[in-house]
This record gives structure tokens, C-alpha cells and sequence, in this order.
């Protein structure tokens, strides 16, 4: 089986067979990672660039420990140590680095749509990972992948968003996704850090008050408060945002049940997370940094062309 798309540029250009195909290919390179030699030669003689525009540990650590599991040859690429502060275009950029013959691209931009722009114009598979505030796919398949290993099924699942949704590309991947999962979802957060058409746009609830999400749901996906993308003061302070909005054990001890708490990362503790709920029993945080290998393993290789129809 092989993808519908050339490339991985958001979860709204996939099928839900794609998702399902990537989610099932990750489960078998989840078990690859078990094992005591966790390389496979699935990408041998394929050359993968990470083009990061934007900052990123995480993101780019796990797509390169991913390129190296499959046995792809590596190059890295920072925006902050190259020629674009000199003035260099995204193109100009990117057809340098093709003219070394790369096969694959993953690639981080502060623009929305640079991804879709690049596509258009060169024939390397192109990944997203991570495009303004528009998507961010990887990271929407790495909780789909860890929701689903905890729950067994992502249909009918109860999941909240909590957070700054208006800044968050993870929070319009999750819903793209979740919804063609058929899982049922609230966006929860104060009204300034909603979008306001979501509601009718996206047919997702919209809660102001963290405790009734809480306690409708089945998992807590809370999102990081990203002061860096507000051009204005958007709540009154951290500290205030955390008494609103933060959530704590005592919190999640006062609901009627279970929830599963989850995050994107990096975490602001103490501002959306207290370190006993983050470092807690119902957290699956490290679930998702550890399952986000597997998942981009799969994205990689389905996009390779290496697959076997």
C-alpha cells in the first residue's frame, strides 16, 4: 500500500486510509525500536535534508534519530547559520541544496504555506514539520498514534484541547485528524485565545471553563502558551492564566474519573502544567516524544517511494 500524497504537508491533504496506513506502518516500526539493534536499511541510498527555519530541539532530534534508524543519508540545515540571513531566497535556498541531489525534505518555517510553496516547485517529497500557525502533521499523527495505543480506538473518543489554540498549528492538526477519526472534540481557553470561528468552521465545541472540559473528556491535550507568536497582551498574566487555566493534581483529583493528560512540548510548568500532573501517573507525555520516532519513521518511508506496492 502507498500513500495518496507525494508529500506530507498537513493532515487536511490526507485520506483516512493514509492515516491509517501511517499509523499501522509506525506500529511495526515501534517494534523495530524494541529490538537490540534498532536499525533497518529501509532508506539506504536515500539523502534526507532537514531545513529548519524556525527553532526547534525536539521536532528535528526525533526526524533525525528517524532518518537514521531507516539508514538515510543526513544533512542538516539552520536558517540562523546560513546564507538566507545574507538575503538568500526560500528557493534559491532550497534548489542549492537539491542541486546535491536530495531526495527528501523536512522542513520548519515561521510562514504558513512555505511547505505548499516549496512543492510546487521542486520534486524532492516534501514533509512539513511545522508551518506558522497553519499545521503541523507529524506531531497530530504522534498523539493519534499514542491516544489509539492507550484506548485501543480513536472513534467516539472524548478529547479536549486546552491551551492557546488561536496560536497553535498542533491543535489545527489534531482536529483535522481526530475528526476523520471520528473522535468527538472541545477546544478549551480563554475567549481571546480562541478563534472564533472555529465553532462553525471546524464544528468542534468551544468551553471557557477548564473544569467542564475536564470532566467531559477522555484526554487532556494541552497546549503550550506561545507568547512568542501574540503581538499584543492577549490575558493578564502567566500567573493569572495558571489560576484560570492551569492544571494541577488538585484539579484533576476533584473530577469523577480518569483523565489522560498530554502535550505537545516544550511545557511552560506552572503556566498550563504543574509538574505533578506533567511527571504524573495519567501523563503520557514521554509516551508521545517516544512514539513520535516511530511515527516519522513511518512518514519517511512511505514517502521514500521505497515501499512495495
Amino acid at each position: 500500500m502507498t500513500l495518496s500524497t507525494k508529500h506530507l504537508l498537513g493532515i487536511k491533504d490526507l485520506t483516512k486510509e493514509d492515516i491509517e496506513l501511517i499509523l499501522s506502518t509506525a506500529g511495526q516500526f515501534k517494534e523495530v525500536l524494541q529490538r537490540p539493534v534498532k536499525k533497518v536499511p529501509s532508506l539506504r541510498d536515500i539523502t534526507v535534508v532537514n531545513l529548519f527555519f524556525e527553532n526547534s530541539t525536539r521536532t528535528r532530534m526525533s526526524f533525525e534519530l528517524a532518518e537514521k534508524r531507516l539508514s538515510a543519508d543526513v544533512m542538516n540545515f539552520t536558517a540562523s547559520a546560513s546564507s538566507v540571513k545574507k538575503g538568500e531566497t526560500l528557493l534559491d535556498t532550497v534548489n542549492n541544496i537539491l542541486s546535491m541531489k536530495v531526495d527528501m525534505v523536512v522542513m520548519r518555517h515561521s510562514a504558513s504555506g512555505a511547505p505548499h510553496f516549496l512543492a510546487k516547485h521542486i520534486n524532492a517529497a516534501i514533509i512539513n514539520a511545522g508551518d506558522g500557525i497553519n499545521e503541523h502533521p507529524t506531531q497530530a499523527l504522534l498523539d493519534a498514534f499514542s491516544m489509539k495505543e492507550k484506548f485501543g480506538t480513536l472513534k467516539g473518543l472524548k478529547v479536549a484541547i486546552i491551551g492557546d489554540v488561536m496560536h497553535s498549528r498542533v491543535a489545527l492538526s489534531n482536529i483535522y485528524l481526530l475528526k476523520k477519526a471520528g473522535a468527538e472534540i472541545i477546544v478549551c481557553g480563554p475567549p481571546t485565545l480562541i478563534p472564533k470561528y472555529i465553532q462553525e468552521a471546524l464544528e468542534v465545541q468551544v468551553e471557557y471553563k477548564v473544569k467542564n472540559a475536564l470532566e467531559w473528556c477522555d484526554v487532556a491535550n494541552v497546549l503550550r502558551i506561545q507568547l512568542e507568536r501574540q503581538n499584543q497582551p492577549l490575558f493578564s498574566s502567566l500567573r493569572e492564566y495558571n489560576l484560570a487555566y492551569g492544571i494541577n493534581k488538585k484539579l484533576l483529583e476533584s473530577l469523577n474519573k480518569e483523565i489522560v493528560i498530554m502535550h505537545p512540548g516544550p511545557i511552560n510548568r506552572g503556566v498550563e502544567l504543574d509538574s505533578d500532573v506533567a511527571d504524573g501517573p495519567f501523563s503520557i507525555i514521554l509516551n508521545q516524544v517516544e512514539n513520535g520516532v516511530a511515527v516519522r519513521m513511518a512518514a519517511l518511508y512511505l514517502l521514500s517511494g521505497k515501499t512495495e506496492s
